[in-house]
Order: C-alpha cells, then structure tokens, then sequence
C-alpha cells in the first residue's frame, strides 16, 4: 500500500511539473490519466503491478 501511494504521488507530481512547463497539453494528461483508470480495470492490472514491484525491489537491490 506504501508503494502505492507513493507512486501515485511521484506520477501526479512528474504530471504536474510537465504540464506547468507546457511539455504536456490538458488534453494528453486527461488522455493520460484515463488510460491509467481504464488499464487498473483490466486484467493487465497485475502484471503492471507485479513489473512495478520488481523494478522497485530491484532498486532497493542496488
């Protein structure tokens, strides 16, 4: 759950930054964040999940 919310907040924040430099449109992120919504209701939800956890275990390796 900690992870969770964490990543939530870093992707909400690299959002925020891009679209306050005007890398990212309104539009794009509203296409963005659907995407996300849309992509948790599927059954790709796991392996996402599951890549997601071995990248940051795999950091936390380093």
């Amino acid at each position: 759950m900690a992870m969770t919310v964490s990543l939530v907040a870093l992707f909400g924040l690299v959002l925020f930054f891009l679209l306050r430099s005007k890398t990212l449109g309104y539009g794009s992120a509203f296409i963005a964040a659907m995407f996300g919504f849309h992509l948790a209701a599927t059954g790709a939800y796991q392996p996402v999940t599951d890549l997601t956890t071995a990248v940051v275990n795999a950091i936390g390796n380093l």
